[in-house]
């Protein structure tokens, strides 16, 4: 009979103890819509880091900016040596 009683105050205590441990905060999310009559441009922050832009023209294929990387120089690439794709356009000619 002991046993059993023993089983279910250490379940208390683990249940006790498992509410007390907090948990990082959820990261800030944004998602900025801009439009007018010609073209939409959404871009997605995640942390106050731009993470996506797609711009959506209205009479043409939608495409893809790429971010920089945070606290890069957008010109250069990982090695410091070529352009990087930062900045740059990229149209996903296939979608899945």
């Amino acid at each position: 009979m002991r046993l059993p009683l023993a089983a279910a105050l250490c379940a208390f205590a683990a249940a006790a103890s498992a509410q007390d441990v907090k948990l990082p905060p959820e990261p800030k999310v944004q998602r900025i819509v801009v439009e007018d009559e010609a073209v939409r441009i959404e871009e997605l922050r995640v942390r106050g880091q731009t993470q996506r832009i797609v711009v959506k023209p209205k009479n043409a294929a939608e495409y893809e900016i790429v971010p920089a990387a945070g606290g890069r120089d957008p010109s250069q690439n990982r090695a410091g040596q070529q352009a990087g794709a930062g900045g740059q356009r990229v149209w996903n000619l296939l979608k899945f």
